[in-house]
């Protein structure tokens, strides 16, 4: 029988939750049963196993961050939308530690199709529109921006920059500042 209220989106979103209180690593069915005091084979009915219940939380964290990303390019362009769009994801990160390595989650093939990680490579190169970027430049500016935006984040959530001045906040504007003149004077091969 299955339990009542208990739904694959409901626990999607507790295991957000979860990932959020204890990290992603760390969010298995087996603790989320605790969580709902029902036995682990009650869950099974709504996820698989562990990895889908990461696969469904990756999936709702890129879904999450691609809602916020939107709504802060809107009406948005050059370094404008460039600081609105990476300040999305340092935001959601530090508002949600866990979700946030969710959306890193390694997906397979068909959930990575079906994700909204197609949507996260429009804004960016909707971004680029505005530095007057072509192909394959553009392929590579997406990516050192991916690099810089998740890297910074990842070292700054872990302490890498609590230990020296200047404070964190300065350099992010700074990076943002220094990409926005590469991305308008990009190097010609």
């Amino acid at each position: 029988m299955v339990r009542v209220g208990l739904t694959p989106e409901r626990l999607t979103r507790a295991g957000a939750e979860l990932a959020d209180e204890v990290g992603f690593e760390q969010v298995t069915v087996s603790e989320l049963a605790r969580r709902f005091d029902v036995k682990v084979a009650s869950l099974y009915s709504h996820v698989r196993n562990s990895e889908d219940l990461k696969t469904r939380i990756a999936l709702l964290a890129l879904e999450e961050l691609a809602d916020r990303g939107a709504t802060a390019l809107a009406g948005r362009a050059g370094k404008d939308a460039l600081t609105a769009l990476a300040d999305v994801y340092r935001d959601y990160a530090r508002e949600h530690p866990g979700r946030y390595a969710a959306a890193r989650y390694r997906l397979g093939p068909e959930a990575a199709a079906a994700s909204a990680g197609g949507r996260h490579s429009a804004m960016t190169r909707a971004i680029l529109r505005g530095y007057d970027l072509t192909e394959p430049d553009q392929t590579h500016a997406v990516r050192l921006l991916g690099s810089v935006f998740h890297g910074y984040v990842s070292l700054e959530l872990s302490g890498g920059f609590s230990h020296s001045a200047p404070d964190s906040q300065e350099s992010w504007t700074r990076i943002l500042d220094a990409l926005d003149s590469l991305l308008r004077n990009w190097p010609t091969p």
